[in-house]
């Protein structure tokens, strides 16, 4: 496991709690995130891991607790204030979410004409290429996202995300539906991204291999709590029948 290089803390949460209805999803959760760390949230589908990262982004409203990103409090922000923290948060939703309708040139320049508006044409252009290359993907450029397989529309998607040179990277299941392969390229390109934008990330997953490549440190959810936070070691070696659910596979060598 990496180790994380700075104490700077980039999200502090404290006392988060998030309900639909009767349904407690998330129960006075407390976080934190380090400067170019990499923290895996783990735990089984209904633990909670996707509504915490939509509720960062303030995608979803908060019942109670305090969410604070890059030195503001996200859930007291009026929508200006908030449009321009989100400006510093890329966010890949596990679906892609591309366009279909534009090609992914297109795909890559609306993102980036709408929040870097000083940038020439000529600008943009190379800005476009240049993300296409970090992402493997220089020779897509004209093709429309049906005309692409599953990883390279997940990495056209990481595109678009990291384009606008975000500080935090927001991660939901991003190896889901890939195959094993193609999976841990997806989650190599990651650890890519950390060190050549410096980006803080949350990654949140099921993926097991997933976690052991990318973790500098994991936090585990169960039934909308914190159960356990570590180093990947530290989960790997635990004796708790719960948290060895997840670690069954061997590591490949």
């Amino acid at each position: 496991m990496k180790k994380t290089t700075s104490q700077e803390l980039v999200i502090e949460i404290k006392n988060l709690k998030k309900s639909f209805g009767n349904l407690n999803v998330l129960n006075d959760i407390s976080l934190e995130l380090y400067k170019e760390e990499n923290l895996v949230v783990l735990g089984k589908s209904g633990s909670g891991k996707s509504v915490l990262i939509k509720c960062i982004a303030r995608l979803l409203k908060t019942d109670n607790g305090t969410i604070n990103v890059l030195g503001s409090e996200v859930t007291q922000l009026k929508t200006n204030e908030l449009n321009e923290v989100r400006k510093k948060i890329g966010f890949l939703f596990q679906s892609g979410a591309l366009y279909d309708s534009m090609t992914v040139k297109e795909n890559l320049e609306f993102p980036l004409k709408r929040i870097k508006k000083e940038l020439t044409d000529a600008e943009v252009d190379a800005k476009v290429k240049e993300t296409l290359e970090n992402v493997g993907l220089q020779d897509v450029l004209y093709k429309m996202p049906s005309e692409l397989s599953g990883g390279m529309r997940k990495r056209i998607s990481l595109a678009r995300t990291i384009i606008i040179d975000p500080e935090i990277m927001l991660y939901d299941e991003p190896t889901t539906g890939l195959d094993p392969v193609t999976a841990n390229e997806i989650s190599e390109l990651i650890n890519d991204i950390q060190k050549k934008y410096k980006t803080s990330s949350i990654i949140i997953t099921h993926d097991i291999e997933c976690v052991r490549t990318v973790a500098n440190r994991i936090i585990m959810l169960k039934d909308g709590d914190v159960y356990k936070v570590g180093s990947l070691s530290e989960f790997e070696s635990s004796t708790d029948s719960y948290i060895k659910s997840f670690f069954k596979t061997k590591k490949k060598n």
